[in-house]
């Protein structure tokens, strides 16, 4: 077994076996994005629980798994041993999944979603691969598609139009998705890349301490532990008080 140092991620398990498909899956960041879509949801007048569970899991397939697998392709960043060819079946079965339940809601909400699902598609694709030379694969593109997206397109799913609130709410979690963003590139740079640090802090009082890798990455990935947390947990608060009054 690996120890906590040499793991991709600070929820990455050692490689091999069934604990590459828990580590593919991101588990804490594939949840923290998912509450962007309950929230999206919550923030409608009145929640239909269908649609959120379609889009829910629209979302998983496409985020979850279907872009977690295309990333683990380009470059093998968590060093999974999962086939290339499994992978690749995942993408597809991923994204084939999410179009499906995307066209359910073209039929059954609004034709209009049929540009939620190419947006979808496109970012899935085109940042996951890094298209265009890159392009797509930036802190802003993050933001606006793991953050801002799922949110806006949940709202939309309930809804079937666009208010100036889901507008507020996409960019909240946009912000949200760039301050994720923000702590975890250097913390995912020690883990990956950087074999180790040497170097020390003086303190005013002449005091010293070691500056080492986990010195580096203990703030900035405790705090993104605790935000995995917060951010489903407001997302569940704010369901349970929207459907308790439509209940009262």
């Amino acid at each position: 077994m690996s120890s906590d140092r040499e793991r991709a991620a600070f929820y990455a398990l050692s490689p091999g076996g069934w604990r590459d498909y828990w580590s593919l899956l991101h588990p804490p960041y594939t949840l923290w994005h998912l509450s962007y879509v309950v929230l999206g949801a919550a923030l409608a007048p009145t929640v239909n629980v269908r649609w959120l569970l379609e889009t829910l899991l629209a979302f998983f397939l496409a985020m979850g798994v279907a872009a977690h697998a295309l990333d683990e392709l380009h470059g093998r960043p968590l060093g999974t041993r999962i086939p290339d060819g499994v992978l690749w079946t995942f993408a597809g079965i991923g994204l084939v999944g999410a179009i499906a339940l995307g066209i359910d809601g073209t039929v059954q909400v609004s034709p209009w979603i049929w540009a939620f699902i190419a947006v979808g598609v496109f970012l899935v694709v085109a940042y996951n691969l890094e298209l265009f030379g890159g392009a797509v694969h930036s802190d802003v593109w993050f933001a606006l598609a793991w953050g801002a997206f799922p949110a806006i397109t949940a709202f939309f799913a309930q809804t079937a139009k666009l208010e100036i609130e889901a507008m507020s709410l996409a960019a909240a979690c946009a912000a949200l998705s760039a301050a994720q963003r923000t702590l975890s590139t250097p913390v995912r740079r020690l883990r990956r890349r950087v074999a180790a640090v040497h170097g020390e802090i003086e303190l005013r009082d002449g005091a010293t301490e070691p500056l080492d890798i986990d010195a580096l990455r203990g703030v900035p990935e405790s705090a993104l532990r605790w935000l995995s947390v917060a951010i489903p947990l407001l997302a569940a608060a704010a369901l349970i008080a929207r459907l308790a009054t439509r209940g009262s």
